[in-house]
């Protein structure tokens, strides 16, 4: 169903994902070549977005993570290893596909340590440019009945207007339900959680990344609320898959575990 919706109804639009991949991590150096179910972490990304993406390429900034990528036959650039954000790699990264004669209307990003990615969200988050006044996407997902999830500072919460059009980001919990005892809220409101996965209008791309950071950015850390903050339109997409990223060596462990149980 998603490819005849890509290539009919997204036909005058040109979609491209990009991955980020650095080798250097505080809490797991070499993930994207750690090995997942025989193959690594960041193939098994790759091969995940190819599903509902035609073009896309991995940015990285080391050459055993460029060298790998192209064994198999992937397409990958060759980044700085100075950016700040995941966000200012693949506007490098575009900028050196584009001289290379690649013309596309939306960047999705997509991080290079959710090997589990479906095409589902992929879908959800590129249906968010059916609305033209769409700047930027990303997706949320309900808590559910989770009063300590729904808690939890590392899970932001998203509050949306009638449109799906994101107000705010906020670790802490958004909106404070009035009058209602804390085990109510989860009943009382549709919580939504982040999923920290983005897609970008081409020139929406450049422009955010020329920003300098925000109040509120810096209050949160929450890179999104500098988008915001500058009155940008962020469309949220619901799905109703939660993402499975690696972030530790004891994920990669469980990771094995789920895909050995398949």
């Amino acid at each position: 169903m998603f490819f005849y919706y890509f290539f009919t109804n997204f036909a005058a639009m040109k979609y491209i994902a990009i991955i980020p991949a650095r080798f250097a991590s505080t809490r797991f150096p070499g993930k994207p070549l750690a090995k997942l179910g025989g193959k690594t972490v960041i193939q098994r990304v790759y091969e995940q977005v190819t599903k509902s993406i035609v073009h896309v390429f991995v940015a990285t900034d080391d050459e055993r993570i460029y060298e790998h990528v192209r064994s198999w036959g992937g397409q990958v650039v060759m980044t700085r290893n100075d950016h700040k954000s995941g966000t200012d790699r693949i506007e490098e990264a575009m900028e050196k596909i584009e001289a290379m004669g690649g013309h596309f209307d939306v960047v999705v990003n997509v991080q290079g340590d959710e090997p589990f990615i479906r095409p589902e969200q992929i879908e959800s988050i590129c249906h968010c440019f059916d609305d033209a006044t769409t700047q930027i996407a990303t997706l949320g997902i309900r808590f559910g009945n989770s009063l300590e999830a729904i808690q939890n500072p590392n899970s932001p919460k998203i509050v949306v207007d009638n449109n799906g059009f994101a107000m705010y980001f906020s670790r802490s919990v958004i909106p404070y339900c009035r009058g209602k005892e804390p085990q109510e809220w989860p009943l009382t409101y549709p919580f939504l959680k982040h999923i920290g996965m983005y897609a970008y209008r081409r020139e929406v791309l450049r422009e955010v990344t020329q920003l300098p950071q925000s109040s509120l950015e810096l209050a949160e850390s929450l890179e999104q609320l500098r988008w915001l903050q500058n009155g940008y339109r962020i469309k949220v997409g619901e799905t109703t898959y939660e993402t499975i990223g690696i972030d530790t060596p004891e994920d990669l462990e469980k990771a094995n575990a789920l895909i050995n149980n398949k």
